[in-house]
Parts: structure tokens; sequence; C-alpha cells
């Protein structure tokens, strides 16, 4: 059973996430999240510090999330692509919050745990290179952002955000998610030689 003080962290996390996602980090209010989550500003200020600590609380919220629903297998990066697929899709908060850290130029606020990142690490993917699984021809840093971007590329499309589509259409999700992995499986292939 969870204490009151738990369960108040937990309601402030959760209509923080909302707030930020909708207004970032500048159109935020506290007094909002307080209503929202029942809580008081003090509370609020106690447990983060000020508004920029919620904010990157909530950040390393969503990439626990993150981390924990994405498999770090570098021998099925088609197979992570479906799955961050997925998770950009069911979770569009977690993007827009990144999304406003960058326009806000508060990269600083984003969490610092290179280990704890979603996704196969960059090492296990230069070894599946040199093992002629994953085409070599690739920077492996390189060959990771282009992954990320294939699998938010729908969540992040214009054709998405501007005709204010959801992911109500599982016909359209389903076929967004075999284009991204199938392009993660083209774009990882060795070349044949000829």
């Amino acid at each position: 059973m969870r204490s009151d003080g738990e369960a108040t962290r937990a309601r402030v996390m959760a209509a923080a996430r909302k707030e930020f996602a909708q207004y970032g980090l500048a159109g935020a209010r506290v007094d909002r999240i307080a209503a929202e989550a029942r809580a008081s500003k003090e509370r609020i200020y106690a447990y983060f510090g000020s508004k920029s600590g919620l904010f990157t609380a909530v950040l390393e919220m969503n990439l626990q999330e993150t981390t924990d629903g994405i498999p770090r297998d570098a021998l099925d990066l088609p197979g992570f692509v479906g799955a961050m697929f997925d998770h950009a899709t069911d979770y569009p908060e977690h993007l827009r919050m990144l999304d406003w850290a960058r326009l806000e130029g508060a990269q600083e606020l984003l969490p610092q745990r290179p280990c704890g990142r979603p996704g196969p690490a960059v090492e296990d993917v230069a070894r599946a290179q040199t093992d002629g699984i994953i085409d070599p021809s690739w920077d492996p840093h390189d060959l990771v952002t282009l992954l990320f971007s294939l699998a938010s590329a729908w969540a992040q499309s214009p054709e998405v955000l501007f005709t204010g589509e959801t992911a109500a259409s599982h016909t359209s999700r389903e076929r967004r998610r075999e284009a991204a992995v199938n392009a993660a499986c083209r774009l990882l292939a060795p070349a044949t030689g000829s």
C-alpha cells in the first residue's frame, strides 16, 4: 500500500507530465499542476525544488518507462524500431517533452543517464557490424540515431500533426509500423557482393 506522500508524488508526476507536454517548461504553471494533482504548491516545491526540477523528474520517469519497454538487442534492430514505434505512438507526451526541452534551450534539464538510455548500445551495434550482421558502412552512432528517427517519424510527421490524426486508425498504424520496420531492415542489410 502506498503512503500518502507516495500517492501525492505520483499524482503530481502525472499532472506535471500532462502540463509539460502541453505547455512546455516555460508555459507550464505549477498552480495548474497542483490543482490537477490535488496537492499544494508548497508540497511540489518540497519534493522537486523548482519547476525545472519537476520537469527533469518527469523526463527521468519518461526515460525509465521507455527504457523498461524497449529491447536493447543489437541483433534485432528491426524489433527495436517496431517497439520504439509503438512506444512513440502510445506515449506521444514523451517526445513532446523532449521537443519542448530542445525548443526552449533547456537541454541541461535532460537526464544525464547514458547507461539508462533506451535502445541498443552503440558498442553492440559496432560488434554486429564487425560480425557482418549489420551493414558496416554506417557509423554506429549515426545508425542508432537514424533508427530512433525511423521509429518516431510518424509520431512527429506533419501529416499527423497538421491533420490532428490520432492513433485511432489501426490500419494506418500497422501500415506505418511495418513501413518503419521494413525501412530499418533495408538500412541494416549488409551490401551483397556484385
